[in-house]
C-alpha cells in the first residue's frame, strides 16, 4: 500500500536522490511524472505558488512536502501513523 504521492520528473536530480533513499528505507509510494501527465503538472503548480517544483510529496490527508529533507518525510509519515 501506498504511503504517499511522489510527483516528479525523469531528469530532476533532487527526486533521484529522495526516491534512493526512500526505496532504501522500504518506504512505499506512488510516482507521477508531470511532464507526461499534464493535470499532475497543474496539481503541482497549484500547491507551490504557480511553480513546478518537484519531488513534491502528496500524502493521504492531503498535506503536501516539497522538495523534503528525508527526515521531514519520515516524520510526517509517523505524524500520520500516530493519528490513525
Amino acid at each position: 500500500m501506498s504511503q504517499f504521492t511522489m510527483y516528479s520528473t525523469p531528469w530532476c536530480g533532487y527526486c533521484h536522490r529522495l526516491k534512493g533513499i526512500l526505496n532504501r528505507d522500504g518506504l512505499t509510494f506512488d510516482e507521477v511524472d508531470i511532464e507526461a501527465d499534464p493535470r499532475s503538472a497543474e496539481l503541482v503548480m497549484s500547491l507551490n505558488k504557480g511553480n513546478a517544483t518537484v519531488p513534491t510529496l502528496v500524502f493521504a490527508d492531503g498535506s503536501a512536502l516539497t522538495n523534503p529533507h528525508p527526515n521531514e518525510v519520515r516524520a510526517k509519515l509517523a505524524e500520520l501513523a500516530a493519528t490513525r
